[in-house]
């Protein structure tokens, strides 16, 4: 059982990237999913979950309008598109899972600093150069 997330690199300020999040031994249409980030010497920060039926979002409002969250079942791969990138984008982000009642998948981003996540994939560094 793992999360295998693939997508960083090195970019432009006003780039894109796209994050993906590949998941293997446990089908990822049954779980809230999300993505969050940590940057040197800061914590983490949730910014964009969905629930498990995909219906409700959440982004944070540093990534709001420039980030969509998505998931291919049929891949069981999730994604994260991050357009209009800037320099304080720059940080390792990691994809996540957890059940939990789909009126509660939010909280895999809010309370990102303090949720223990059923699965959580390696991260990957994505790197925004001015």
């Amino acid at each position: 059982v793992q999360l295998q997330a693939s997508g960083g690199g090195l970019v432009q300020a006003g780039g894109s990237l796209n994050l993906s999040c590949t998941a293997s031994g446990f089908a990822l249409n049954r779980y809230s999913i999300g993505w969050f980030r940590q940057a040197p010497g800061k914590g983490r920060e949730g910014i964009s979950c969905t629930s498990s039926t995909g219906d409700e979002t959440y982004y944070a409002p540093s990534v709001n309008g420039r980030f969509t969250i998505s998931r291919d079942t049929t891949k069981n791969t999730m994604y994260l598109q991050m357009n209009v990138l800037e320099p304080e984008d720059t940080a390792v982000y990691y994809c996540a899972v957890d059940e939990v009642d789909d009126r509660d998948y939010f909280r895999l981003c809010t309370q990102v600093r303090i949720w223990h996540y059923l699965y959580t994939g390696q991260g990957t560094q994505v790197t925004v150069s001015s």
